[in-house]
């Protein structure tokens, strides 16, 4: 899990023993209770890397269940119409490595972090299940562990973003799409 970089920070600060008894927690499997974490969340940060290894994290969300950790060695979450950048599931494409970041900020602040490989599905009985769903990504995790809440803000969500998928509802095009300089480019929603 730690390369000599991390290794010389560790041994630098004298976090070498804390970091190994973190690193012996970690799994490669989820827990009923890392599934209904994960499951209640309605979002998640998700950082990838291209061929040379360039990073990019976005944010992806959905309602509460839009991420699940369908078998204990497998999570799946939706693709949803975006800016048609295709940044993290390009990079998934060139580089299936991943990791995900859900954070909880609450009454009970947590975090949970999930590396591993992804794959992107284009078709299939589950993504099909799901409203508006354009492909649909599933993470075969290497490395699950918690990670320490104690500088996440209390904050409370107010309500869901309207642009969210809901079955059997139009969706609703954000107003960027008809901005001069991208409505001549903007292609038809696909799900």
């Amino acid at each position: 899990m730690y390369h000599d970089g991390n290794r010389r920070l560790q041994d630098d600060f004298g976090s070498r023993a804390l970091a190994d008894r973190l690193a012996s927690m970690r799994r490669d499997r989820f827990t009923d209770d890392d599934a209904a974490f994960i499951g209640a969340q309605g979002y998640f940060f998700l950082a990838t890397a291209d061929a040379e290894g360039r990073p990019d994290c976005s944010f992806k969300g959905g309602p509460p269940g839009f991420v699940r950790a369908a078998e204990p060695n497998r999570l799946v979450f939706p693709d949803y119409d975006g800016n048609g950048m295709f940044k993290s599931l390009g990079n998934i494409a060139a580089n299936p490595w991943v990791g995900l970041l859900f954070i909880a900020m609450g009454e009970q602040p947590r975090r949970l972090r999930v590396n591993g490989t992804a794959r992107i599905v284009r078709d299939g009985p589950e993504m099909r299940a799901i409203p508006g769903a354009q492909l649909l990504i599933e993470v075969t995790p290497v490395d699950i562990f918690p990670n320490c809440p104690r500088y996440i803000p209390h904050t409370e969500m107010l309500q869901s973003s309207e642009y969210l998928p809901r079955a059997g509802a139009e969706p609703i095009e954000p107003k960027w799409k008809s901005f001069d300089a991208f409505s001549d480019v903007v292609p038809p929603r696909r799900a």
